[in-house]
């Protein structure tokens, strides 16, 4: 891996930040993508390996296309896109409360700027020999799991986040089918119950699960080899039903 490039969106704190580290610890050169060039910086500085501050809004396509210009001009590759920006503004609303400027807000974010990066970085990523993309997803976007009434995740009723992640997961399959015969892996992939700043606001248990451990799956996703999964929603567990 000693030659290989990552991107990984949302990288100042949190999972995203333990992501960057452990891929940086495993010979990568990472790219933190972060909001905050300041933050971003204070983070890079704390991480091992090679970690360069990537100043990146995935909402915007100005700033979405100079990343994927800026790689490709100091690097000429990119083997890895971790897609871990992400937004959750309805701890507080059930559905019947959500109105339609979260839903937008919370789509611009999770949905589309996932889009938005991964398109950008298709050209870098179908030159690699294994490009890799991870979706950071969640159960709470599962069609599966929202369609038993009583199960917790039905229960949590977060109209813009959960309709947001289906959709995630959703864009996360066309990828997967469209890039097999480039030989591009995607996958989606569940942290699982961390409590990080994004849930701060949940009044639902905010899990005892480290950033750390939570980002050791989307690392196991964003090394795997030729012969890899792809076009699979992972969790801690195993598979997780879309």
């Amino acid at each position: 891996m000693s030659n290989s490039v990552a991107l990984v969106t949302g990288a100042n704190k949190g999972i995203g930040r333990e992501i960057a580290r452990g891929l940086a610890a495993a010979g990568l050169t990472v790219y933190l993508g972060a909001r905050d060039q300041e933050r971003g910086a204070r983070a890079a500085a704390e991480l091992p390996g090679e970690v360069r501050v990537l100043r990146l809004d995935v909402t915007s396509q100005a700033e979405v296309d100079g990343a994927a210009a800026r790689i490709e001009a100091e690097t000429g590759r990119l083997d890895v896109l971790v897609n871990n920006a992400g937004v959750a503004l309805d701890w507080a609303h059930g559905p019947a409360g959500a109105d339609a400027e979260a839903l937008r807000r919370s789509f611009e974010v999770n949905v589309f700027g996932a889009v938005a990066m991964t398109r950008a970085c298709l050209p870098l990523l179908r030159g690699a020999e294994v490009g890799r993309v991870v979706n950071v997803s969640s159960p709470l976007g599962s069609l599966g799991l929202l369609s038993t009434p009583e199960s917790p995740i039905a229960q949590r009723h977060l109209l813009a986040y959960s309709s947001s992640k289906a959709a995630l997961n959703a864009v996360t399959l066309l990828y997967a089918n469209a890039l097999r015969p480039d030989g591009v892996l995607v996958n989606a992939v569940s942290p699982g119950l961390v409590a990080t700043d994004l849930n701060a606001g949940s009044p639902f248990p905010r899990g005892e699960r480290t950033p750390a451990e939570g980002a050791a799956l989307p690392i196991r996703l964003a090394l795997l080899g030729a012969d890899g999964p792809t076009g699979q929603f992972w969790g801690e567990d195993g598979i997780i039903p879309w």
